[in-house]
């Protein structure tokens, strides 16, 4: 099932930007092959309809891309962002212009598969620690650019965000470590130190990877210790030296196969670049119905 009450989307002027970049991208001069074959008196029903079972995500998305080809086209949502279908169900449904749906199809799949297999990849890493109360959490490994949706996906399947950018929280990381290792700072020092300059009231979070940073980690009073690619036994002794005096994560090597040995190690959080770099995009269509009827005089706009 997905969330009860859907996260709110990114806002509608991100959203505008990127699906304006796609069209550039996409359309540059315009597009070729429709512009030669199809008159422009010629008209089109179209439904997207999705392939296999998912967790539907980017219907706003592809509304945007409709209504920056062609305000005209009728469009007609089936499904909500958030929502659970099986195969075969529609998702939208079209009408309008032939050439104007011909040149928005790819794009607006594009970001409903790509966002869709997030959602639904996140929703079966909620899915098999459900009886756990542990947090799936995504990363900063998004796509340039399209981070905010992602994460928003990710909302969508069940999961939670972590940081959204560099700028709002402190994470200290290997390589913060190794530089100031250099400089002769400890990590007990590293945390002391974030914790002097970031603003009031800021979680500091460490990253390690042995059970000695995990002390030094506590002696440095971190509110969030990250066990990076620890496996499960090193866990539970991290989990039992801690003993409740930070929250606890995980990341690194987590899959559907051993997610549920992560959770039974009494961590707070799993952390998993994987929702956002390595989703598959779902199977979704789009599948063209040719109308002999003249559809309602179209607006031309920078993308026609």
């Amino acid at each position: 099932m997905g969330t009860s009450q859907s996260p709110a989307p990114p806002s509608r002027s991100y959203i505008r930007q990127i699906v304006h970049a796609a069209l550039e991208e996409d359309l540059g001069l315009g597009d070729l092959t429709s512009s030669t074959l199809l008159s422009d008196s010629m008209s089109a029903k179209a439904q997207i309809i999705s392939k296999e079972a998912m967790i539907v995500a980017g219907v706003i998305v592809a509304q945007e891309v409709l209504h920056q080809i062609d305000d005209t086209i009728i469009v007609q949502s089936h499904q909500q962002d958030g929502a659970w279908v099986s195969a075969q169900t529609p998702l939208l449904s079209l009408k309008g212009n032939a050439r104007s749906l011909l040149q928005a199809e790819r794009v607006a799949l594009n970001f409903m598969q790509r966002l869709s297999g997030i959602s639904t990849l996140t929703h079966q890493f909620c899915q098999a620690i459900r009886d756990h109360s542990v947090k799936i959490a995504d990363t900063r490994k998004t796509t340039p650019g399209l981070r905010a949706l992602e994460k928003w996906a990710v909302s969508l399947g069940g999961g939670s965000n972590h940081r959204s950018s560099l700028h709002d929280g402190i994470l200290i990381k290997d390589n913060h470590l190794l530089v100031l290792a250099a400089h002769k700072t400890t990590l007990r020092q590293a945390c002391q130190l974030a914790r002097q300059h970031a603003p009031h009231g800021l979680r500091i979070e460490v990253e390690v990877e042995t059970l000695a940073q995990v002390r030094q980690a506590l002696q440095g009073q971190a509110d969030i210790i990250m066990l990076d690619n620890m496996s499960p036994s090193n866990i539970q002794q991290a989990v039992r030296i801690i003993q409740g005096q930070a929250l606890v994560e995980v990341s690194g090597g987590i899959t559907l196969s051993n997610i549920r040995e992560m959770a039974q190690t009494g961590v707070d959080i799993i952390s998993i670049g994987a929702l956002t770099h390595s989703a598959r995009a779902m199977d979704i269509s789009m599948d063209v119905i040719p109308l002999r009827t003249k559809p309602t005089p179209r607006r031309r706009s920078a993308h026609s």
